[in-house]
């Protein structure tokens, strides 16, 4: 019979005893090691988590000899009940007193914030204890930071689910594409403004009805300022952005520009033209991958996506990753982006591998992080639709493709239609799909349009991807 070896940061089980076969005799087995975890936050992912981690622990325990129990849960309240099968004596209101338990092996932050989960995780990495976090706000603001620190302390620092839910994509990025030079990552990474959208152009509501909706499911807060402006697709894209090109790169970093200015007139359009307007956030190397030090490029923003892109037939609160790498061509993830059970099941993921590294001695690194080279927004190039109402008479016409030419934006189609679906007077809705033009030159080119007296109303621009019209 095999003996059971104490080791400093897992405790063996009590019952190492090998098990016997049909005829009595002993199977060769390894000791059961257990992991004792230690949850800071048990809302809707916290408690989800527990859940399923008790669901799974005997498949867990069959596949990797790692037994998983979750010992310590820190709650802002004590008397609130969690639903858990768990005694009360888990439960604590002192995060601080979880992450030092001599007991407890490995943290799972779900608190969410930035300056409370960071002092945590500092002290957890200080006491040499593996990390698992679905704090995408705090990674985009001090991922760096965390990640040397885990590295130079040799464990684990994991957070799948901080980025899209319960779609594997960290592991990937992290594993196997480690060796890809990957061009470019584009996505909807957010479910709260891809169920607006979708509602607005399947139902034909307007932006305000169909947030409403949002909020009524859950899928958008009260505030829904951070989904609807694009600040929480900024920050997984910030994360995406370090990962992919091993860059410090921050939400700081990050272009944002939300829906809430998207019209029904803009849904119709782009469904007219073969588009679907979808919130896209795009992280993409810019330059010579050879140099290894390539100028990124990171956007979060509204498009007119192609339908013959697989991203233009994501609905719902579904989340979509697409990558472009120049070995291994075009790869997109798939799945539910958000909601408990789902990231439950990326954290918990984290957790299983966290908890077989630290069993094997072998913890993942991401290793340094070099300055990240951000090219200027106004510095990139894009397509664009554009809407303005205009005075319709002569030579209106000749006036506005001026000053797209003036400006160096070159036009790829334009129509004239009624605006508001009748004509009104002497007014026209003039619409425009440009060629790829910088972004400077097309705002130079809006404000000017605002200022010729033809001009009524300049709508907006939005960038397109794909296609052709």
């Amino acid at each position: 019979m095999l003996n059971c070896m104490a080791l400093s940061f897992v405790r063996d089980a009590a019952r190492c005893k090998s098990p016997l076969d049909a005829g009595g005799r002993q199977l060769r087995s390894s000791p059961v090691k257990q992991v004792s975890i230690g949850v800071l936050g048990c809302g809707n992912v916290g408690r989800a988590f527990a859940s399923l981690l008790d669901q799974r622990r005997a498949a867990i325990l069959a596949r990797t000899g790692v037994e998983l129990r979750v010992t310590r849960i820190a709650v802002r309240s004590l008397r609130k009940d969690r639903g858990l099968n768990l005694a009360p004596e888990v439960f604590t209101d002192d995060p601080m007193s979880v992450v030092e338990d001599p007991d407890v092996d490995i943290i799972v932050e779900l608190i969410g914030g930035i300056d409370v989960p960071l002092g945590l995780l500092r002290r957890a990495i200080e006491l040499n204890k593996p990390v698992v976090t679905g704090n995408k706000a705090l990674l985009a603001t001090h991922g760096a930071e965390l990640f040397g620190a885990a590295d130079s302390a040799g464990v684990d620092f994991l957070f799948e689910a901080a980025v899209a839910g319960g779609i594997p994509l960290m592991r990937p990025l992290r594993e196997s594409l480690a060796g890809e030079p990957v061009r470019r990552v584009m996505g909807i990474i957010n479910g709260t403004t891809n169920y607006i959208l979708t509602r607005m152009s399947e139902a034909g509501i307007d932006y305000p009805e169909a947030l409403l909706e949002a909020q009524e499911l859950g899928y958008a807060e009260a505030d829904p300022t951070a989904d609807v402006e694009g600040h929480d697709a900024g920050a997984k894209a910030a994360i995406i952005a370090s990962i992919v090109f091993g860059a410090v790169v921050q939400s700081s970093d990050v272009f944002h520009e939300g829906i809430s200015n998207i019209t029904t007139e803009d849904v119709s359009v782009a469904d007219r033209l073969g588009f679907a307007v979808k919130a896209i956030a795009v992280v993409e190397a810019l330059g010579d991958h050879a140099a290894n030090d390539p100028e990124i490029a990171i956007r979060v923003h509204p498009a007119f996506v192609a339908k013959s892109h697989p991203l233009a037939a994501v609905r719902d609160s579904f989340n979509a990753v697409f990558i472009e790498g120049e070995a291994v061509g075009d790869l997109m993830f798939y799945g539910r982006g958000a909601g408990g059970r789902p990231t439950a099941s990326a954290v918990l993921g984290d957790v299983v591998d966290a908890a077989t590294n630290m069993v094997h001695g072998t913890p993942g690194r991401i290793g340094a992080l070099a300055p990240a080279r951000i090219r200027p927004m106004d510095d990139l190039r894009s397509a664009f639709y554009m809407s303005l109402a205009v005075t319709d008479r002569p030579g209106v016409l000749a006036q506005v493709a001026d000053v797209f030419g003036r400006h160096g934006v070159s036009i790829q189609s334009m129509e004239q239609q009624a605006v508001g679906g009748q004509r009104l007077g002497d007014r026209a809705r003039l619409i425009f799909i440009t060629h790829e033009s910088r972004e400077s030159a097309v705002k130079a080119t809006m404000a000017e349009l605002r200022h010729l007296d033809v001009v009524v109303d300049v709508h907006r621009a939005i960038r397109v991807i794909g296609g052709e019209v």
